[in-house]
């Protein structure tokens, strides 16, 4: 792939302005050197007005999402790409959310341009836990962990029972609960359907993945361990749940 196909597969442009970036002699190497569209490459030794390319291709993303954030790239901002790169949403393929989590709830999000990892983790087939913390309206009764891992709990205008989830009381109104699902406002409406209410909610675990200390709006990029720590995980977690229900 030439030097300036490889920008725009990156989001720095159209053909035309990438090309002309090339041209304007604005591509170097790290240590200086001026790049020619035909020139061989490495992804780690290119540099674009002094600065290295973002990720490379392949690449995921774990971000803390704050409250008031949607994940998509067609809504009302603010959206979660005004705290990425702005080259992120402009890649092919796009730089897209794993699942998403909506406006009001924050914490861990991962976004990939990796399709099939997407998919993966994204397909209810798999079954990747998801953990999150609450702060509810109403105080605990003491038998949300039962009503929650009972298998039985249906969620209003569904017809489909929910998987047994996970319930933990840490205090007299908070909790963590870990799902195996990616219903719309699960969580919120598993509650609801108990009869309490969310008043605050935040994911802190996809997978093996943890938040962490990760600080709210900021983002950092999984290693490469880390991606094939999280790929064998949600296979894993796939075929447990074919072979349980099979």
């Amino acid at each position: 792939m030439t030097l300036s196909r490889y920008l725009v597969a990156l989001g720095y442009g159209t053909r035309k302005e990438a090309e002309r970036i090339v041209r304007q002699r604005r591509v170097t190497t790290a240590g200086g050197t001026v790049l020619r569209d035909t020139d061989r490459y490495e992804h780690d030794d290119v540099f674009v007005d002094r600065t290295p390319l973002e990720a490379p291709p392949g690449s995921v993303i774990l971000l803390h999402k704050p409250v008031g954030f949607v994940c998509s790239l067609n809504d009302r901002p603010p959206m979660i790409y005004e705290l990425l790169p702005a080259t992120y949403p402009k890649r092919t393929p796009v730089m897209a959310s794993i699942g998403r989590l909506d406006a009001d709830t924050s914490g861990l999000l991962l976004v990939t341009d990796d399709g099939p990892l997407n998919h993966l983790l994204a397909s209810p087939k798999s079954h990747v836990p998801k953990r999150y913390t609450m702060t509810l309206a109403e105080p605990l009764r003491g038998d949300e962990a039962d009503l929650l891992a009972s298998g039985t709990l249906m969620l209003k205008g569904e017809t489909t029972p929910l998987l047994p989830a996970e319930f933990i009381a840490t205090g007299e109104r908070s909790g963590d609960i870990t799902v195996r699902e990616g219903r719309y406002h699960q969580v919120r409406r598993m509650m609801a359907a108990i009869g309490n209410h969310v008043h605050a909610l935040q994911r802190v675990s996809v997978g093996p993945l943890l938040l962490g200390d990760l600080a709210e709006g900021t983002w950092r990029l999984l290693d490469a361990g880390e991606i094939d720590v999280l790929r064998t995980a949600a296979l894993e977690y796939k075929a447990v749940a074919k072979a349980t229900k099979g």
